[in-house]
């Protein structure tokens, strides 16, 4: 058999597998890079913390500030996703990815010139979150739609790979600042907050040369360009048998979320559509996943990772960076690993399972070090030692990162842009990031009251919760892995195209024609067995 990088149960021809495809992932998913979040670790700088008048503070007033300020980023996101479905099916997947960028730019914008005025750091982060709430529900369905079944999960992964990259980036900078320049200025805590904004100026310029969906053209029945754009994709010419294949399966996916009587389908029945069977189960899975993905506990450390070396016993800003550093390195590692490899060999169903039971061991460790050694008791009353036990508990939150991220950081993304319904794909996802986002929020504004509060218990709870997850997995996700896009329907049980009726299927050399006629049953015209899909 050999090795192979890509699904091997599809018949996607080598061809489409090319530079194109891979470079319009790459662009629009500069939109991830754009949120690697340089607050969340400008914060722990000393200037920072002087300018907003954060040192001055009590711990419980910097928890409540921190909380509210990480979560006022979550609940812009949680919106965006939201607001931008209407813009996404109305205008296209391109155009609010260009409207997406632009605020998000705004927002960054504002938090860089906000000059110690913490009102505008709130402001500028929820117009941030707005902007990247948007990207991150149309991205991953961008880049779903484009891609080859063969390759979908690695293309999808880029955008989470260039997302943790970014984190990585972020805790190096803050690095780098704090070591070469002085707190006594506020450039140290300004150059992290600017730099946010290069990824996203190259996602709002890059964007201009990807094209547009193909499956969006078809859901605006614009047929001729579908094809083209499918095309140019692909690599490959408009009579080859995997184009007419391609565009048969669009083509018939489009028929089966017809509205009775056809026509242009409305929000209403498009909500509607929300509940039929194969569809609200799949709506169901992917709620639960991204709550889940949050519930492992990844932004106890993630955003809080400070604090977290500090009940290691690990102190001074410099040190805590250069820590929290790697564990952005090992993260990054972990979704290069998932992209490349196991996402398309190990599959979707097999990375959750062992990445929730495998995942689990390294949180239980933490608890029951911190448990033991009370490190943050000792540290605050001048006694840090670190012993072998410690520095296996630091090697354990590098470790978290890395099978977090190689399996349920990128499987939640993969898979909530690849199983929904073709004609309200957008909706759904919009939906399940929202709900992404709205965990975020939660832990995110109750982790710093858990760590102060809970100590080694909130890693033992994320643990247990992650155990959980796995039989959740084990008994209710299907495996995606390979299966195209127009194969989702009949995976999850939903109607499919010899479940129709008053339809007929007319095969001609531009592919599937499909038509409603108003008949009783499905009539197939011409070759009685069309093949519909790759």
């Amino acid at each position: 058999m050999g090795f192979a990088l890509h699904a091997n149960n599809t018949d996607d021809p080598p061809a489409v597998r090319n530079w194109r495809i891979h470079m319009i992932a790459i662009i629009a998913s500069m939109g991830s890079v754009a949120k690697f979040q340089a607050y969340n670790y400008a914060v722990a700088l000393d200037s920072f913390k002087r300018d907003f008048g954060l040192n001055k503070a009590t711990q419980h007033q910097r928890d409540t500030l921190q909380g509210n300020i990480v979560s006022t980023f979550q609940a812009g996101t949680f919106f965006g996703a939201l607001l931008t479905f209407p813009l996404g099916e109305k205008f296209g997947r391109k155009k609010a990815i260009i409207f997406a960028s632009l605020i998000f730019l705004l927002g960054g914008i504002l938090m860089t010139a906000s000059n110690g005025k913490i009102e505008l750091i709130i402001a500028g982060r929820a117009i941030a979150g707005l902007g990247i709430g948007s990207v991150s529900l149309l991205v991953p369905v961008y880049i779903a739609e484009t891609s080859p079944p063969s390759i979908r999960g690695r293309l999808v992964g880029i955008f989470e790979i260039l997302s943790q990259a970014g984190g990585m980036c972020g805790f190096w900078i803050n690095y780098a600042v704090n070591q070469t320049i002085s707190d006594s200025t506020k450039t140290q805590w300004i150059i992290p907050l600017a730099l946010q904004l290069v990824p996203g100026a190259l996602l709002f310029i890059g964007i201009f040369w990807c094209p547009e969906s193909p499956r969006w053209y078809a859901m605006q029945d614009d047929w001729e360009k579908a094809k083209e754009t499918l095309c140019w994709i692909r690599n490959l010419s408009t009579d080859d048998e995997y184009i007419r294949d391609e565009m048969a399966s669009i083509r018939a996916q489009a028929l089966i979320g017809m509205p009775p009587g056809g026509g242009k389908m409305s929000k209403k029945y498009m909500f509607k559509r929300l509940f039929e069977k194969g569809t609200r189960n799949r709506i169901v899975i992917g709620l639960l996943l991204m709550a889940f993905q949050n519930l492992t506990g990844v932004n106890i450390i993630t955003y809080y990772s400070p604090r977290i070396f500090e009940t290691l016993g690990i102190t001074g800003t410099d040190t805590k960076l250069f820590a929290t550093g790697f564990y952005g390195v090992a993260k990054t590692l972990g979704m290069v690993v998932f992209s490349i490899y196991l996402v398309e060999r190990v599959g979707r169903r097999n990375g959750l399972i062992y990445g929730a039971f495998i995942g689990s061991l390294p949180m239980w460790y933490i608890g029951g070090y911190v448990f033991k050694a009370d490190p943050a008791t000792a540290a605050a009353s001048g006694h840090v030692s670190q012993s072998a036990a410690g520095y296996i508990a630091m090697v354990c939150v590098y470790l978290y990162g890395f099978i977090y991220c190689a399996t349920w950081q990128g499987i939640t993304w993969v898979y909530c842009s690849e199983i929904f319904p073709h004609d309200i794909r957008l909706l759904c996802v919009a939906l399940t990031t929202a709900d992404q986002w709205l965990w975020s929020f939660v832990i995110s504004r109750t982790t710093p009251y858990m760590i102060t509060s809970l100590g080694y218990g909130t890693y033992m709870f994320f643990g247990t919760l992650m155990v959980l997850m796995g039989f959740w997995a084990y008994f209710f996700i299907p495996e995606t892995k390979g299966k195209t896009l127009d194969e989702m329907d009949e995976l999850f049980g939903a109607p499919s195209i010899t479940d129709l009726e008053g339809k007929v299927l007319e095969k001609d050399e531009s592919g599937m024609h499909v038509e409603n006629v108003g008949i009783t049953g499905l009539t197939y015209r011409g070759d009685k067995n069309p093949k519909i899909g790759a």
